[in-house]
């Protein structure tokens, strides 16, 4: 008897965790909520929100699903995972407690600090001339300032000023004009740190870890890392920096001691630990945590992962992840972001998508912003959908995804044409 699953979210992290997760023989019954249309050829998906935590729970106990997975934060930090053990359901991801790693910077920051983990040099203001003044110990010696706003922001409340003025805007704008709500009533204010993003993902059962993969993003929406930022124009696994020798010190120095310092917090972490890190020259050092996949990462992290996904989920889920393995695939993935014209900023929907039909076989499609109407698929969010593949190496994972991409069209569609180019310069 195989179980029943419900994935909730309805964006491309979400799809590629229902593609996997349709893969396992142990699955018997896939549901997503609320979903989206690429979903619905493997789950069904149900008319629920994803931060309706009593309707959701609700359908799992009317449906016996036997595992819930969480893929967007605010239920996370909203407590849905407390509320399901509450009722005896099991279900992946932090409770409310642990997700204050992504809901709040402030308390991230801090206990950064209490266990010598390694990140930027740092202050947390609720005033803002004291916030202004701290930047200008960073600004005056010429150097850029990150100024964020504590609690969660869409991914949107981080700002790197560059001098005194744009340092002044960002304080202006989270903490006084309050663009960010309250997460916007603290900020963090640090060194801008350094060296080469990279994010590292671990599955954990609230003492122990499982690696899975590293993965770079690409936050801006133009080409060589120009313009605003976005929720993710792409991304590729294991770039080049990501050694043996690093995985090693970011296992000892990093995700190591925060899964203790948790546990010694009163809130063991289950579930997914999300690292952005920066690779500086004196080693890794944790810019943020999330408490969930990322997105577009999961994307290009689920086609790497060889073994069955629900063994490695359910374990984390159970606080036991004893006899779980993971065995992940050989080459690289890359994956490129199809976003609305006009994205990050005004965008009109309802464009008509074509040329899906078209792709190989190999090639996977992870849909975000789309919907049915007439039976045609439309655009129906900024990031519409994000065409995968794999190759024997990155070169060759580039080459197909491009030689992809270039079939599927909609009108004013934007996509970057240098997704994983880094990884072949170095």
């Amino acid at each position: 008897m195989g179980m029943r699953v419900l994935v909730i979210g309805s964006g491309g992290r979400e799809h590629a965790l229902v593609w996997k997760l349709a893969q396992s023989p142990r699955v018997e019954q896939l549901y997503a909520a609320p979903g989206n249309p690429g979903m619905a050829a493997q789950a069904e998906c149900i008319d629920i929100k994803a931060d309706d935590i009593e309707g959701l729970l609700d359908f799992a106990q009317q449906n016996r699903i036997g595992l819930t997975v969480v893929g967007p934060e605010a239920p996370l930090v909203k407590g849905i995972v407390d509320a399901f053990r509450s009722a005896g359901l099991e279900i992946f991801g932090p409770t409310a407690a642990a997700a204050r790693l992504e809901g709040s910077k402030v308390f991230a920051k801090n206990l950064f600090k209490k266990y010598g983990i390694p990140t930027a040099r740092f202050e947390v203001f609720d005033d803002v001339s004291a916030a202004r003044a701290y930047a200008a110990t960073f600004t005056n010696q010429g150097q850029s300032v990150v100024v964020k706003a504590h609690g969660l922001a869409a991914g949107k409340g981080v700002v790197v000023a560059a001098d005194q003025t744009d340092a002044e805007e960002a304080t202006t704008r989270i903490m006084q004009d309050k663009s960010f709500g309250a997460s916007g009533d603290q900020i963090v204010v640090e060194e801008c740190l350094v060296g080469q993003e990279l994010s590292f993902f671990a599955i954990s059962d609230g003492r122990n870890f499982l690696p899975l993969l590293s993965a770079q993003d690409h936050k801006r929406i133009f080409e060589n890392d120009e313009g605003p930022n976005t929720g993710g124009m792409g991304a590729y696994t294991n770039p080049p920096l990501y050694t043996p020798i690093l995985y090693q010190r970011i296992a000892e120095e990093v995700i190591k001691p925060t899964i203790a310092a948790m546990r010694q917090e009163g809130c063991p972490y289950t579930g997914v630990l999300y690292a952005g890190l920066m690779i500086t020259a004196e080693g890794p050092k944790v810019l943020e945590y999330n408490a969930r996949f990322g997105d577009p990462e999961t994307q290009v992290l689920m086609p790497m992962i060889k073994s069955d996904l629900l063994p490695l989920l359910a374990g984390a889920a159970r606080e036991d992840l004893t006899g779980v393995s993971v065995e992940l695939e050989t080459g690289a993935c890359v994956g490129v972001v199809l976003a609305s014209g006009g994205y990050p900023g005004s965008y009109q929907k309802g464009k008509v998508i074509q040329g899906l039909e078209d792709l190989d076989a190999g090639t996977m499609v992870f849909q975000a912003g789309t919907a049915l109407r007439d039976g045609c698929l439309i655009t129906d969010g900024g990031r519409v959908l994000a065409v995968v593949c794999r190759g024997d190496s990155i070169r060759e994972a580039i080459d197909t995804v491009y030689r992809e991409t270039a079939k599927v069209s909609f009108e004013g569609m934007h996509y970057r044409r240098d997704i994983g180019r880094r990884a072949l310069s170095e």
